[in-house]
């Protein structure tokens, strides 16, 4: 993109250009063509569960059933690179905590277990029976309340109903895990207005749908595969209406790799039909204004609503009283815009409602998501074939972990129910989120950090307080596979405990084993790794938490680690006596094609509320972010995007194609206007500053403008080299989501060079 040029899209999703970026990245990371080929085995009913995104796996999968970044993670898991004892012989931490992001996870599979070795600043190796040992003696001789358990959303439910019973065996609740940081919004509104804690949508509904609803989820970039459902419901004449602030490749037009038609000619598909560009921070101003449309027409289901819900009377006066100039300020889009919008809306007898973290990470986030259950509510589109609210979940079993027993809150997890098989009395004290568990670090209170996966250094807001404090505690544990910040930023005691990829083969006692994972409709499958393990020292997940669960906790025969791991067969088992109305029969029913799915009661329309029935919920207020905004003048809003070569912190490449962004990461999408503004030009160097209440200081530097069809007032910057600017303390409200998507920030010119660098 050339600066000063506005260019809000200039790519279709799909089509040649993903075709040669999974070419790229086989080359980029010496995948074999024996390993290439295992992706004609990824998202299969007897093949492997892709690592990346959790959107749901068709039980008649097509012959490639994998997206851009599904063979873009796959190649990252499968890279011939090796990041070993030789690797770190070479580089002290110091020097590795200058690498950019890119540069450190592009050195290969971890392949040995390392210690941190104070007097030479470098890792060392250590054999696991020695790793074990000390982490176990550091573990004993910790608080129970001041160690944290962190998952990041990939772990099997294998792995995550052991880890989870290895915390509270331990003493304590502190699970905090990947979805504290995004759709931990969805867990909280959902309960409330319909019941469930998930999604009530179906593959299924899709083919049965009217018209769908897309507010603040990029599926490019984000769940590519779901495109194959929004191309062929627009094949059937299916209207899609979008809510974001920026135009997406994904949302405008896909090309399917798979289609010789759509490969061999100029074709494609345009997915939106209406696509309305709402400000950052907008999205309960423009459901708002949907649903006074809807009311104002008289089109609301009356036999639904009497039957099936509580609380309309309230949320219908609440709609007469806002005004229509409120409701086109806050979400900055036009009164005839969200009238047209409506229309379609109500003309559908089965409407969709999707969503993603431009719902949910707003300071009302959780109000948000249930601004979307009253929109659908008010025409009874939840429990119906073809409609219901559909979450996009990000992280491959981030739903499913939190199905065992991954949650810091106890009212959750079935505590009476594994005292009962493990004998032995569970915590019930609350453990601590992941904003609890950044506020301990900072105050001292939280003394070690255990993490099954993940860059949680760099996922967290507030990064350089974060990456300040972080040394300060006593000991830090990674189980990893691949070299990334959080290994650098490491406490007295630091360990990286290599593992087993879900693509490897994981032979144990028992023979070769598979694992499940819940996709983002709420259905099980199981994943069967294919390719031969990075190294031969790499052992799986559920053989590492085992270690660290026998060398900490004092003997218990009611849990039998050594059994588990060589049979995960008898961890299923185990799940299953722990949840037996969703796992009964786990280990029989694993390999169903498209999975089975969990008891969705909401879906059946019996409403598991107080009340007994689906909630309207009155929202507070229109602005999604209160605490942070201020109207005019020099402050913008802030809002988080990935790229096309990212999955949440792991980055494929450092380039942004679907933008036209290349050159580095380190940028800001700007309008024209604002530009003019504040006496800045396209290309121009500047610091971004915070201006939170708190009045602590937060600066990134060194970010390049470039001109973009943005909202006026509003700038689109990359996550997490953003984080920093992100307040700890700004977070959604109950669900403690921290609230990247309306930051206020004001500009500075740079005094810095430019910098590449992610």
């Amino acid at each position: 993109m050339k600066p000063g040029l506005p260019e809000p899209h200039s790519h279709t999703a799909g089509g040649w250009g993903s075709l040669k970026e999974v070419s790229t990245a086989l080359l980029h990371q010496r995948v074999p063509l024996t390993d290439a080929k295992l992706l004609l085995h990824q998202n299969k009913p007897d093949g492997f569960a892709c690592v990346s995104c959790a959107w749901a796996k068709p039980a008649h999968p097509h012959p490639f059933e994998f997206c851009e970044n599904g063979a873009k993670a796959t190649a990252w898991e499968l890279t011939g690179k090796r990041c070993g004892p030789d690797f770190f012989a070479a580089h002290t931490v110091r020097e590795l905590l200058a690498w950019r992001d890119f540069a450190l996870e592009d050195q290969g599979r971890l392949t040995t277990p390392m210690r941190w070795d104070a007097a030479s600043d470098r890792y060392l190796p250590v054999d696991w029976d020695s790793a074990f040992a000390e982490i176990g003696r550091e573990l004993q001789a910790l608080e129970a309340k001041s160690v944290v358990f962190y998952s990041s959303g990939r772990a099997s439910l294998e792995a995550s109903y052991m880890y989870q019973l290895f915390a509270r065996l331990y003493g304590n609740n502190n699970l905090p895990d990947s979805s504290n940081m995004c759709h931990e919004s969805t867990s909280v509104a959902l309960p409330k207005t319909i019941g469930v804690p998930i999604g009530t949508v179906t593959l299924d509904d899709f083919e049965q749908t009217d018209c769908i609803f897309f507010f603040g989820q990029n599926v490019g970039t984000n769940s590519p595969r779901m495109l194959h459902q929004l191309q062929d419901a627009r094949k059937r004449g299916i209207p899609i209406v979008t809510f974001n602030p920026l135009h997406e490749a994904g949302l405008m037009n896909f090309a399917n790799p798979q289609s010789p038609m759509d490969m061999l000619t100029p074709a494609d598909t345009s997915i939106s039909t209406q696509y309305l560009r709402v400000r950052a921070g907008g999205d309960s101003a423009a459901i708002m204004g949907l649903c006074k449309a809807v009311l104002a027409a008289g089109a609301v289901d009356q036999a639904f609503l009497d039957e099936h819900t509580h609380g309309y009377a309230g949320f219908a006066q609440a709609l007469q009283a806002v005004s229509w100039d409120e409701i086109e300020h806050v979400s900055g889009l036009r009164r005839a815009e969200l009238e047209q919008a409506a229309a379609t809306y109500m003309a559908a007898e089965r409407v969709i409602g999707i969503y993603g973290m431009g719902l949910t990470q707003h300071r009302h986030g959780v109000q948000n998501v249930q601004m979307l259950s009253n929109l659908l509510l008010m025409r009874g589109n939840i429990g119906k074939p073809g409609a219901g609210i559909c979450p996009v979940r990000g992280h491959s079993n981030v739903q499913g972990q939190r199905t065992v027993g991954i949650t810091e809150k106890p009212e959750l997890a079935p505590l009476d129910k594994l005292k009962q098989q493990y004998q032995f009395e569970p915590p019930r004290e609350k453990g601590l989120n992941t904003v609890e568990t950044c506020e301990g670090i900072l105050d001292g209170s939280v003394r070690a950090f255990v993490s099954l996966g993940g860059n949680f250094v760099r996922a967290i807001p507030d990064t350089a307080r974060m990456e300040a404090a972080w040394p300060r505690l006593r000991l830090t544990v990674q189980v990893s596979t691949k070299l990334n910040r959080s290994h650098l930023v490491h406490g007295e005691v630091a360990y990286i405990l290599p593992c087993l990829g879900r693509l490897e083969i994981d032979r144990q006692a028992g023979g070769e084993q598979s694992v499940a994972v819940e996709d983002s409709t709420g259905c099980m499958h199981g994943s069967r790794g294919r390719a031969e393990p990075a190294g031969e020292l790499l052992r799986s997940e559920p053989a590492i938490i085992a270690g660290l669960a026998r060398a900490t906790l004092p003997p218990n025969r009611a849990v039998p680690w050594d059994d588990w791991v060589a049979d995960y067969s008898k961890i299923r088992d185990a799940i299953a006596e722990t949840y037996p109305d969703i796992f009964h029969d786990f280990n029989q029913r694993m390999w169903t094609p498209g999975g089975f799915r969990r008891p969705v009661a909401a879906a059946e329309r019996k409403w598991k509320t107080p009340s007994g029935k689906a909630e309207f919920i009155v929202p507070k207020g229109l602005e999604a972010d209160p605490d942070q905004l201020k109207e005019g003048g020099t402050v913008l809003r802030l809002f988080t995007i990935r790229s096309d070569g990212q999955f949440n912190t792991t980055l494929y490449n450092e380039d942004d194609r679907f933008r036209g962004i290349s050159g580095g990461r380190k940028v800001l999408l700007i309008h024209p206007a604002d530009l003019h503004q504040l006496g800045l030009e396209a290309g121009a160097l500047v610091d971004a500053c915070g201006i939170a209440a708190d009045g602590i200081p937060r600066r990134v530097s060194g970010l390049r403008l470039v001109s973009y069809d943005v909202p006026a007032g509003c700038v689109a910057g990359y996550y997490p080299e953003c984080n920093p600017l992100v307040p700890l303390s700004h977070h959604a409200i109950d669900s403690m989501v921290p609230a990247a998507k309306s930051v206020a920030i004001t500009l500075e010119r740079s005094a810095v060079g430019p910098d590449k660098g992610g």
